[in-house]
């Protein structure tokens, strides 16, 4: 468990071919490098903006050992292992360790709405095969389960693998009191509101948004901790211009096709989402309409990174506040 985590960590799509059948993997290994060249510390793979519920289980292998493969240590690898199923989130889990998997991120058992002591023991089966760090998944809104601090607690002290957790409850304060209830051990990734959750005490973040603008996004994290407040507030105030943008345009998890669409804009094709999921190409003019404006956004804050890193580590007037 020597294993640290700190930063921006990509959420990352799942590559496929045009006609979504098979995941490309040249065009993959394209992506890893451009997210390696950038600085990007880690990526997390087969989350929810990776399309993990389509993926066949020979696809997974492949994808996760391609991965390991191609980036031979140089960024660190978090596979997404959930499963509504225990023993296949077991089985993923396991098999992502032998792979070469530096952690795993583990959403609960979706769909039931299982009881704490449900979620305690689906933990408890993967903690019991894997020695590898676990990071938490807490998103209410595609579980249907929300994690309480107290119940995150019980799982950190009773396995030494859980000391990590994406907080994406959308409830600052959540960061605040899991740090409390843990006594501090546990290491929160953000889920959203970049600069807040830092301020919170976040150490982390689980960044969609590095699938198409990664040089701002894993950037940000590092201006917080250097105490350049004003510098992440800027880029954060463009990243929510971008997500309006996206929320107006899709009823429902636009980000994935929206971030495929946009990481082909910055020059890494990446296909299209598979069903049922809406594809960016079924949304016509409206989509186009759209992504010209997300693209002017995303130019905007090429130009606001050239400026800021200008700037050098002189310019740091203010420094970070935790609420803790």
């Amino acid at each position: 468990m020597s294993k640290q985590f700190r930063g921006s960590y990509t959420v990352s799509i799942t590559p496929f071919t045009a006609d979504g059948g098979t995941i490309d993997m040249p065009a993959w290994k394209r992506f890893l490098d451009w997210q390696i060249d950038l600085g990007v510390p880690g990526i997390i793979i087969l989350g929810t903006t990776g399309e993990f519920l389509t993926i066949s289980d020979e696809e997974r292998r492949a994808f996760v050992e391609t991965t390991v493969g191609h980036l031979q240590g140089r960024m660190d690898v978090l596979v997404g292992t959930m499963n509504a199923y225990t023993p296949h989130a077991v089985r993923y889990s396991v098999e992502a360790e032998e792979l070469g998997a530096d952690g795993l991120m583990i959403l609960p058992p979706y769909y039931y709405t299982p009881t704490d002591d449900e979620i305690f023991n689906y933990y408890k089966a993967i903690c019991e095969r894997v020695s590898i760090p676990i990071m938490l998944y807490n998103n209410p809104f595609t579980s249907n389960v929300d994690m309480s601090a107290k119940l995150v607690a019980r799982l950190t002290k009773a396995f030494e693998q859980v000391r990590y957790i994406k907080e994406a409850s959308q409830d600052m304060a959540r960061i605040y009191d899991i740090l409390e209830e843990t006594d501090g051990v546990m290491n929160v990734f953000a889920g959203e509101r970049i600069v807040e959750s830092y301020l919170y005490g976040a150490v982390g973040y689980v960044n969609p948004y590095g699938n198409y603008i990664p040089r701002a996004s894993y950037r940000i994290c590092d201006f917080i901790v250097e105490g350049r407040l004003e510098a992440a507030k800027r880029i954060q105030r463009q990243i929510d211009k971008m997500q309006v943008i996206i929320n107006e345009g899709h009823p429902t998890y636009g980000h994935q096709c929206y971030s495929k669409a946009l990481a082909a804009a910055a020059g890494y094709p990446v296909g299209d989402v598979r069903p049922p999921l809406t594809t960016f190409a079924a949304l016509g003019e409206e989509g186009e309409a759209r992504l010209k404006k997300l693209v002017a956004i995303m130019q905007e804050l090429d130009a606001l990174m050239d400026e800021l890193e200008a700037e050098g580590p002189a310019a740091r007037p203010d420094r970070v506040a935790t609420a803790g």
